[in-house]
């Protein structure tokens, strides 16, 4: 049963946009249909363009037929679109919020939520420290009697000195604690599933160190390119928009040690310190160790200049300087308009001593444990056996494979159903703490301060491929290659 203390006013800000309308209203709709949204609770979208409430709620209507993982149910929906409410206004002028302030005063009493509010920030990053102040200053935000949390999507910031002035201006009005820096892959089944399949085998986790493990390969791979967001892509990059947030995440959950309990802060406490051992990049190393590419076409995208050097593609070469990963490269690799479409984390493990198969054998392929977040989601353990039959000994790798989302195709809870709930009752495990941001924009500058005053020789691979050339250079020089498992 859902507890009362969750009961909320849940108020959108970009209510119109993109993200709202494919994420955040399905992921409701998803909660209210499983019967885990509460009772008391209502959501007010703000948005700029001029609509009538009966207008905006058929087009959330549209939107949950169309990215729903459940068909709509009339009853649900009829329950869920009385609470849905719009109101038009600019963020950045004041009269708007004051409005607002008197309408989230009547929805309190026609639903009892309370006063507790999830504001969440679904705007371009320039609006957040704005709408955060707007807030406070019409007293919106009021921790005394009730609880007020606010979720910030991605980037947060662009470098760390502007992600530390967001940073102070977001939490001096919020605090630490109800402050959500919402990074969708945490939310995803299989990454949550990662600690599990660590802490819970004993076969893992004996084996989970530099003594057995060869390398680790981290890849976030898109088919697509930068899909009408060339304004945004230009001044991020792959390396702000993925490296920083996403693949931190996955390397930290892949390296992190095993937490004293599994609450919320013990298990970040940890992630902190896998991002604190990475090697900070000098720009010698960048060179070395860091490979960025362009995609043939890209400069012909809508608002991208016919000049960019803006990287669509990140491959680098990290180390975790400590004792357990001493000596263990750690590859990671993302990029737009690759071959296939795929987030996964291979471990793979050290050869065995050259003797017996290992004498006779010389092709034996290595063991690997494959982790696949997306768009399969389940672990593959490839090892060698035997081919049946009389004869001489024929060794090939064979498979295990669990797929947890093969048989309900693409009905996995979505990332936003758990982590809009996760705010909803003040767990915060699978968001960002501000000490993971920092340090993460720390390793992220070292690498984009080098690449400054280096002009690229943009573009230099091909739609469809795997990167430049350069990436795989960068596994040949060690004896190693990139594994598409």
């Amino acid at each position: 049963m859902v507890k009362n203390n969750i009961s909320n006013i849940m108020i959108i800000f970009g209510g119109t946009g993109d993200l709202t309308h494919r994420k955040l209203m399905p992921a409701l709709y998803n909660l209210k249909y499983q019967k885990i949204l509460p009772e008391n609770f209502a959501v007010v979208s703000v948005g700029r363009r001029d609509k009538t409430e009966e207008q905006y709620r058929k087009e959330v209507l549209e939107s949950v037929k169309n990215y729903s993982r459940f068909d709509i149910d009339e009853k649900v929906w009829q329950d869920l679109s009385e609470r849905i409410y719009y109101k038009r206004f600019d963020f950045v002028y004041d009269n708007g919020y004051m409005e607002l302030s008197s309408f989230l005063k009547e929805l309190d009493e026609n639903y009892n939520t309370k006063g507790n509010r999830v504001y969440y920030l679904a705007v371009a990053p320039e609006y957040f420290g704005i709408i955060v102040e707007k807030l406070y200053r019409h007293g919106m935000v009021n921790n005394e009697t009730s609880w007020q949390r606010v979720v910030i999507e991605k980037p947060f910031g662009e470098d760390l000195e502007s992600a530390r002035k967001l940073n102070k201006m977001i939490t001096d009005v919020f605090t630490e604690r109800n402050t959500y820096r919402i990074d969708h892959y945490l939310g995803k089944e299989m990454l949550q599933n990662i600690m599990v399949i660590r802490f819970a085998n004993v076969f893992f986790e004996p084996v989970w160190n530099r003594r057995y493990i060869d390398n680790v390969q981290i890849s976030s791979n898109e088919i697509v390119g930068i899909e009408n967001r060339g304004g945004y892509y230009e001044k991020a990059g792959a390396l702000r928009d993925m490296v920083q947030n996403h693949m931190m995440q996955l390397l930290t959950l892949t390296a992190m040690e095993p937490p004293v309990n599994l609450d919320t802060e013990s298990i970040r406490d940890e992630k902190v310190k896998v991002l604190k051992s990475l090697e900070i990049f000098t720009p010698e190393a960048v060179e070395k160790n860091v490979v960025r590419g362009q995609y043939a076409g890209y400069r012909q995208e809508d608002k991208v200049s016919p000049t960019s050097n803006t990287e669509t593609f990140v491959a680098l070469k990290v180390h975790v300087e400590n004792f357990r990963w001493a000596g263990v490269p750690f590859y990671i690799r993302t990029g737009k308009r690759m071959p296939e479409k795929s987030t996964q984390i291979v471990i793979q493990f050290k050869p065995l001593p050259g003797i017996l198969y290992f004498k006779e054998y010389k092709n034996l392929l290595p063991n690997l444990l494959v982790i696949k977040i997306q768009p399969e989601e389940g672990v593959k353990l490839q090892f060698n056996a035997k081919v049946p039959g009389a004869g001489d000994i024929t060794i090939q790798p064979v498979d295990m494979d669990f797929c947890q989302n093969c048989q309900i195709s693409n009905n996995s809870p979505e990332a936003y159903e758990r982590l809009l709930y996760d705010v909803m009752r003040g767990d915060s495990t699978l968001f960002t703490r501000w000490d993971e941001v920092e340090y993460s924009w720390k390793f992220v500058d070292a690498i984009a301060e080098a690449w400054k005053d280096k002009t690229p020789d943009f573009p230099n691979y091909q739609p469809g491929t795997w990167g430049p050339k350069e990436a795989n250079e960068l596994l040949l020089r060690d004896n190693r290659m990139w594994w598409n498992v």
